[in-house]
């Protein structure tokens, strides 16, 4: 009998002990976790880092630049 709720893995999850640790590569601040997006913010920096499988890219090359609101 199969389950008819969704068990597949949240692609967006990051383990919240890496999160603790991980900062910014370019200010070393802290980031904020957005789950919605799949994203780590840096505010300081301006730019969201993608999270892929659930792996953060923390490369500047693969970060998206934040909108000025």
């Amino acid at each position: 009998m199969t389950n008819s709720i969704d068990t597949a893995p949240d692609q967006s999850a990051v383990d919240p002990k890496l999160l603790e640790i991980l900062v910014c590569p370019v200010t070393k601040t802290t980031l904020e976790f957005d789950r919605d997006k799949a994203e780590l913010i840096s505010k300081k920096a301006g730019l969201a880092f993608p999270i892929r499988n659930g792996i953060p890219i923390m490369l500047v090359e693969e970060a998206r630049t934040l909108d000025e609101k």
